[in-house]
């Protein structure tokens, strides 16, 4: 079995991260730095057409965005992260469920800068935080559309005032897998979803 169907093997049933333990959590941690050992594309940044899309989250150690599911009433739905190479911009949303007909959604809209072959910096400028039914939301490519196109969601759209400065490494890139670090040492796994903008 290769690197890669091994990874995917490991964070099956895991639930992004959510009912993996420690042991679980070195297991996929060990796989993946062997995976990024074997990085298909040296360049991961410049790489825009395979770097370009709407990515579905699989695995992470990102304990701030497993703990969205912690808040009592309500269940962490799919996380995507739309990159738009062409506006340098990071879409990053999550679907929140709940009760009927009050499903949420977290959305943090970001610009990015490219500071060598696989880092970028990252500011965060803009979140949206509502009900999916009063934002009209249908999925993360025709949101971000409707972002990138202008829009406001009034009263539920607001600044951010960055105060640090966030960071993030593709460090394993293929047309359908995507493995991040962030600056806080969080792993990210993404998958590609074939719809785009």
């Amino acid at each position: 079995m290769d690197k890669k169907s091994q990874l995917l093997e490991a964070i099956a049933g895991k639930n992004r991260g959510l009912l993996a333990n420690d042991l679980d959590n070195i297991s996929i941690l060990t796989i993946v730095e062997q995976l990024e050992d074997l990085n298909p594309t040296v360049n991961p940044l410049s790489a825009k057409e395979q770097l370009h899309g709407n990515w579905r989250l699989l695995y992470t150690t990102s304990k701030s965005l497993l703990g969205l599911d912690r808040v009592p009433i309500v269940k962490l739905g799919q996380i995507y992260q739309y990159i738009s190479v062409k506006n340098n911009k990071i879409y990053n949303i999550a679907e929140i469920l709940g009760l009927p007909f009050l499903e949420g959604l977290i959305t943090v809209k970001a610009n990015f800068t490219s500071v060598s072959h696989k880092r970028i910096k990252v500011n965060f400028e803009r979140s949206i935080i509502g009900l999916q039914r009063l934002l009209n939301y249908q999925s993360p490519s025709q949101f971000v559309e409707e972002i990138e196109g202008g829009k406001n969601f009034f009263p539920f759209d607001f600044k951010i005032n960055n105060k640090n400065e966030p960071w993030l490494e593709v460090t394993y890139l293929d047309d359908n897998l995507r493995i991040s670090r962030g600056n806080e040492g969080n792993v990210f796994i993404l998958a590609k979803e074939k719809k785009e903008i």
